[in-house]
């Protein structure tokens, strides 16, 4: 099953069953290693470099986006 299906399967659970797995997945998150923990982050930053290079997504300045953060607080 891919994780598209099982997604469809989990969101036909009434809100209480999906509230309960939604918890336990988050709990087996703060068991993971360092390493599978880098790995994510890993992943995350090669899907986020894909996305940049297929125009799908925009870099901003760290400064710019600072200010806007901050420019949000207020």
């Amino acid at each position: 099953m891919s994780i598209e299906e099982l997604r469809n399967e989990v969101l036909r659970l009434n809100s209480e069953s999906r509230a309960y797995l939604a918890k336990e997945l988050l709990n087996s998150l703060d068991t993971m290693s360092d390493v599978e923990i880098e790995r994510l982050w890993i992943d995350e930053a090669v899907r986020r470099d894909d996305e940049l290079d297929k125009g799908l997504a925009q870099a901003y300045p760290a400064r710019e986006t600072l200010a806007r953060a901050r420019a949000n607080r207020k």
